[in-house]
This record gives C-alpha cells, sequence and structure tokens, in this order.
C-alpha cells in the first residue's frame, strides 16, 4: 500500500496535464473565484482564487474517492490473486492507450453538466461535474488508478488511493491560483512536451500493470523505501 500511494498522487499531476484540464484551468479558477480570467495572477487576487479553490476541489475529490469506494468494494468481493491480474492486465490496456496504442476519448464529455453546475453558483457541484466531465478523457490514468484501487484489499485503502489521486490534481490547481502566471507558463512547456510525457508515462503504466500480474509490485515498494532510506527518510 505504501507503494501505491505515491503512485497514485503522481497519475493524479499527470491527469493535470491531460487535453481537456490543462486549457481550461483559467476557466475553473475565474468560475470559483469570480476573478476575471485577465486578472487572474494580479497582486491580491492569489488568496482569493486559492480559498474559493478549495470547495472545487473537494466536489472532484468527492466523486474521486466515491469512485476508489466502489472499486475497493469490487475488489473485496473477488479472490485477491485473481483480482491482481486483473487489475494488472487493465493498467497495461490502459498505458498502451496512454502511449496512444490504443484509441481512447480525447474530449471534454456532457458539458451541459458543468454548465449546470456554472450556473448554481456551487464550487462544490461545479467540482464534481468536472470530476464526470473530465473522467473520459483522464481515462488512462484515472482507469489504472482504480485498478490498483480494486486490488488493495478493502474500501478503505482504496478510497486512500483515490484520495491521494485527488490531492495529486489538486495541487497544481492550487499553485496555478498562488502564482498563475508563472505556473501557466510551466505548465505550457509541459503541454509543448506532451508527446513525450504520454510515451514515458505510458510505459510506467504498462510496468506497473506487469508488476501487478506478475505478483512483483512489491518490488516498487522495495525501490522507494531504498530511495527513501538513501535520503535519510526512511522509517
Amino acid at each position: 500500500m505504501a507503494g501505491q500511494i505515491p503512485v497514485a498522487f503522481a497519475a493524479g499531476l499527470l491527469s493535470f496535464l491531460a487535453p481537456c484540464v490543462l486549457p481550461l484551468v483559467p476557466g475553473y479558477l475565474s468560475a470559483v473565484s469570480a476573478v476575471e480570467v485577465g486578472r487572474l495572477g494580479e497582486r491580491g487576487t492569489a488568496r482569493r482564487v486559492v480559498v474559493s479553490s478549495l470547495p472545487f476541489v473537494a466536489g472532484f475529490s468527492v466523486v474521486f474517492v466515491a469512485l476508489g469506494a466502489a472499486a475497493g468494494a469490487i475488489g473485496s468481493a473477488l479472490g485477491q490473486r485473481s483480482l491482481q491480474e486483473i487489475a494488472g492486465f487493465v493498467v497495461v490496456v490502459f498505458g498502451l492507450a496512454f502511449v496512444g496504442l490504443l484509441p481512447v476519448p480525447e474530449r471534454l464529455l456532457a458539458p451541459q453538466l458543468v454548465t449546470g453546475a456554472r450556473r448554481s453558483g456551487s464550487s462544490v457541484l461545479l467540482g464534481g461535474a468536472f470530476a464526470v466531465c473530465a473522467a473520459p478523457c483522464v481515462g488512462p490514468v484515472l482507469g489504472a488508478t482504480l485498478a490498483l484501487a480494486s486490488s488493495s484489499s478493502g474500501i478503505p485503502r482504496a478510497s486512500l488511493l483515490l484520495l491521494a489521486y485527488s490531492l495529486g490534481l489538486a495541487l497544481p490547481f492550487l499553485l496555478a491560483g498562488i502564482a498563475f502566471a508563472r505556473m501557466m507558463g510551466a505548465f505550457r512547456r509541459l503541454r509543448d512536451h506532451y508527446g513525450a510525457i504520454r510515451i514515458v508515462s505510458g510505459s510506467c503504466l504498462v510496468a506497473v500493470g506487469f508488476l501487478l500480474f506478475f505478483d512483483r509490485f512489491w518490488w516498487l515498494r522495495a525501490g522507494l523505501n531504498h530511495a527513501l532510506n538513501a535520503v535519510g527518510l526512511g522509517v
């Protein structure tokens, strides 16, 4: 479990770069904070944007954690070994899709859901709508995380994994609110190299999938513990 949490958090970070998330960040920040897009990053607006973004983050976190709980419930109903093999296979498939070797939706679905949430004036509902609508586009990464959750033996652990995923997705949102111009400039540079990021990240997902399928995920945990020990953070 300890090795899966950083993987889920990194998956959330990666999801932020999806083509249905990154380009829409200014619009979401503006919608939740009532600060015009052109004024994002101005002196005095950062605190307002960050505070207003917290309910938005809570909204999409609730949806993702609920998905994790459902995955954990399914996992608890199936045999652990067979489930781990299924999860490994699913992660490999999603990794191949993320690389681009398999078809995957690349656009935001059900935009009317977001429109309705905006009209309600609730940032929590807007965050939930964002999670539902963006899920198809971030499907490979989210699906791989859910596959990990389903193999994590229980609803609490599965929910924790999706909470880590949500925090990984939330962090760049909040950083963009704090330092909009700098963060969006950095994210645009990352977006310019999105093809390479997809290949590397998809390959990592495939590797994780094989580790799960062949019951060698403990290799990743051992490597992580070794890295932490090397920098003096081991326990």
